[in-house]
């Protein structure tokens, strides 16, 4: 199992170009199952849940042909409509094939998912919107068993009671083709929603209101050929300014779209980092000590979970005690033993988490246990005293692309090796 092992202290510089959104290219290459022309993408990145997404979407019957970050997808004929246990156990996303299956066949077997262990993710909200647009929904051996009562699905209205990016992108790509109009109340609003919404359209699919929180929808009949770019990954960049942060760096980061990241650049401005913007890039400054944070992880546009384990990292670093209140997973703190083995002092008291800043970070060894904790784990790496060795990084790998080459660019002493087994 490969490991990564860095040597602390290094101050980076230069910069790091993003690259596309894998939360926003994952749902947008299970859409090409809706059609059976030709999607052409760009800017996807290269990583272990598109891998996984692709080698699902191929056993249903997508044929994808590759070259460099760009796909070509064409689904001729479905020929499958089981999405098995032993590709679905390997990420959450591959639950978003159930609403174009359902829609273009009428027919689904989706094993339940898989993904990071930070909390239960039910996925009784993806199967309220099936069964609002008329589908039968029954359970089987670890599967869900979705059938259409008609020819297609009907459109109707969907009344989210709490908002789901993952359920709201099911129930889009189900309606695009169903009968009539649908409208889906309590959307949710992330970025990654519009872009999904913004390649539907390029097909032909007619879509308003995505990134609001009613989204209305006209089912169509079928779709155009088209070609689609994915948006820069948000939370990637975000990483990689807390990365020039806590390593006190002069780093600039290229391709932001800023719009997307505005609740994190409040925050890091109330800590007193210094940027500035050029064209699509950010160029972060040398900082000195940051002020310490109180803050509450919140659905797009609030502060993301998925920066959460990022942010109190650096939390560990600034001039004084901080408050972090994690809303949205019940088990997102995964990372605070593996941080307190390198010298953090964090305390959890349920979904609130106390971090006592001004820390020294010491290396050691340690075990990445989801994908953000992971990540956590390399930025107190890159400012520990002496190595530190961070284990199990598939996690890493699942989503940021070449994080080890594009960190050692920059001056970080950083490799890979493979434990022996």
């Amino acid at each position: 199992m490969e490991y990564i092992e860095i040597s602390g202290g290094r101050e980076l510089s230069g910069e790091v170009v993003l690259s596309g959104s894998k939360n926003s290219a994952l749902p947008i290459l299970a859409c090409s199952l809706l059609t059976d022309k030709n999607i052409a993408l760009s800017n996807i990145p290269d990583l272990l849940d598109i891998k996984s997404m692709i080698e699902l979407i191929e056993s249903l019957g997508v044929k994808a042909k590759k070259k460099n970050h760009n796909y070509i997808l064409t689904t001729k004929k479905i020929t499958s409509h089981e999405a098995n246990y032993n590709l679905v156990r390997k990420m959450r996303a591959s639950f978003l094939t159930l609403g174009p299956l359902l829609a273009r066949e009428g027919f689904a077997k989706i094993s339940l998912p898989g993904g990071c262990a930070i909390g239960s993710r039910p996925v009784d909200l993806h199967l309220y919107a099936m069964k609002k647009l008329g589908a039968n929904i029954d359970f089987y051996d670890g599967y869900v068993i979705a059938k259409s009562n008609a020819k297609r699905l009907i459109g109707d209205k969907i009344d989210f009671p709490k908002i789901s990016v993952g359920a709201t992108e099911n129930a889009v790509m189900a309606a695009v083709l169903a009968k009539g109009e649908t409208l889906i109340n309590n959307a949710a609003l992330e970025p990654e929603i519009v872009d999904l919404c913004s390649c539907l359209t390029s097909m032909g699919a007619r879509i308003e209101g995505a990134g609001t929180k009613q989204i209305k929808i006209d089912g169509v009949d079928s779709f155009l050929e088209t070609s689609h770019q994915v948006i820069s990954d948000r939370i990637e960049a975000c990483t990689y300014i807390i990365a020039a942060a806590i390593t006190k760096s002069r780093l600039c980061i290229k391709k932001i779209n800023f719009e997307h990241i505005g609740k994190f650049l409040e925050v890091m401005h109330e800590m007193g980092l210094k940027f500035k913007f050029i064209d699509q890039s950010i160029l972060i400054e040398k900082s000195k000590i940051l002020s310490p944070i109180s803050l509450k992880t919140k659905e797009y546009p609030g502060f993301p979970t998925d920066l959460q384990a990022q942010l109190m990292t650096l939390a560990c670093v600034s001039n004084g005690k901080s408050y972090i209140e994690e809303s949205i997973f019940e088990n997102r703190f995964m990372h605070v033993p593996e941080l307190n083995r390198l010298g953090a002092k964090i305390k959890i008291n349920g979904k609130n988490a106390i971090i006592n800043g001004n820390c020294r970070f010491i290396g050691a060894e340690v075990m990445a246990t989801d994908l953000r904790a992971s990540v956590s784990l390399i930025l107190a790496a890159l400012i520990a005293k002496g190595k530190t060795k961070i284990n199990r990084i598939y996690h890493l790998d699942r989503g940021y692309e070449n994080i080890d080459y594009k960190l050692s660019t920059c001056g970080a002493a950083i490799k890979r090796g493979k434990n022996e087994s």
